[in-house]
């Protein structure tokens, strides 16, 4: 198949019912939405040109403001009551030939596999990956067992599953998707509508997670997978001059004095890159950026903060987490003002916010910031391989 051709939709409509409370496609994995590996690995795929994610109507227009959302070009579309619903909304939203459609939850698929169901389903009409049921089936009833099911020729379904797009809408024209038949896949609804549908092997790593202890070994799988985690420290501190308008995280404090430097001296940023650079083993801001280089007098900070992100990913690496404290006697920084550094350097770092923690210190100070001549900052950023 030519590279691009499938568009896969990215089913993420459900209610996490069995996660005790918690959004299972919002839950952190390695410091990123669950989410954000799912539609990653979807992307990663040879096959796979376009992203359709299908969420709750309510989270349409908060989704598709992330920004690992936007990295990937996806389109979000509003979902139905039930799966099939969502998935018939999200092949609306297609234009190939061969739809993959994949389950939100599973963030460990490989490219390797959605390239393989592609091809199969090409081919075929339509294709789902398996894998053999190793356990022992027994049926019970009434806390009882009532006999040992013979395993022979048994799989489990896994995604994403493809189809062609003339099948599907074939099927669907025989069981609307608003009907009162429900289908768990788009493998049953085929076989009900008289489609053969390929078995292509799967992977055991292709976790769905379904309950809470299922995103500690998905995370777990996760960091195995990427390789070694590295922890870098950065500081800075600079002085207040003579002029106003603080630039400070990312952010400017109107009416607070400027802090002094050959950039815009936003001690927090330089920290946070100082930080990026000696985790990645990228030596310093200053030799990245000299002093004396006329091309950066009075850059804003945070320019030179996404050409540090670019060089930490160029070198092959990812941001997982970032944790900042501030020493400054003045100005009081409250926290609607530490919320909006942490937005800022989360959205330089093309971080979710809740990777970024800010902090400050403004009381038992010693040294030049406990005497209100200026601020320092220390940073503590957490990468990993991949």
């Amino acid at each position: 198949m030519d590279a691009g051709s499938v568009d896969a939709v990215i089913v993420a409509a459900g209610t996490s019912t069995r996660m005790a409370g918690r959004d299972k496609l919002a839950a952190p994995l390695l410091g990123r939405p669950l989410l954000a590996w799912t539609l990653e690995a979807m992307a990663s795929a040879t096959v796979v040109g376009r992203l359709v994610v299908v969420t709750a109507p309510e989270r349409v227009s908060e989704l598709a403001a992330q920004p690992w959302m936007r990295a990937r070009d996806a389109r979000v579309v509003p979902g139905g009551a039930r799966r099939q619903e969502s998935v018939a909304a999200g092949v609306a939203a297609t234009t190939s030939r061969v739809v993959l459609v994949h389950d939100g939850a599973r963030p460990l698929v490989s490219p390797a596999l959605v390239d393989a169901v592609a091809v199969a389903a090409s081919s075929e009409g339509a294709a789902i990956p398996v894998v053999p049921v190793a356990e022992t089936l027994k049926r019970v009833a009434d806390g009882r067992v009532g006999e040992t099911v013979d395993r022979a020729g048994l799989a489990a379904a896994q995604t994403p599953q493809g189809a062609r797009r003339t099948l599907l809408e074939r099927a669907w024209a025989r069981f609307a998707p608003g009907g009162p038949r429900e289908f768990t896949d788009e493998a049953a609804l085929l076989e009900a509508a008289g489609f053969p549908v390929a078995a292509v092997p799967g992977e055991a790593t292709n976790l769905k997670v379904t309950l809470p202890e299922d995103l500690a070994r998905a995370e777990a799988l996760l960091a195995a997978r990427l390789g070694p985690v590295r922890v870098g420290h950065g500081a800075d501190e600079h002085p207040f001059g003579p002029e106003s308008g603080l630039a400070l995280g990312g952010i400017v404090i109107e009416g607070a004095p400027r802090l002094r430097g050959h950039s815009d001296g936003d001690a927090v940023l330089h920290a946070v890159a100082d930080a990026l650079l000696g985790a990645a083993g990228l030596g310093d801001l200053g030799r990245l950026f000299p002093a004396g280089d006329p091309a950066t007098r009075g850059i804003a900070s945070g320019e030179l903060l996404r050409a540090v992100v670019g060089r930490v990913s160029e070198g092959g690496w990812r941001v997982l987490s970032l944790d900042v404290t501030i020493r400054a006697a003045r100005p009081r920084l409250g926290g609607a003002r530490l919320s909006a550094m942490r937005d800022a350097i989360a959205a330089l770092a093309g971080l979710p916010p809740g990777s970024v923690e800010v902090k400050a210190s403004s009381g038992n100070l010693i040294g030049f910031e406990g005497a209100g001549r200026g601020i320092a900052a220390t940073a503590v950023a957490t990468i990993q391989r991949g």
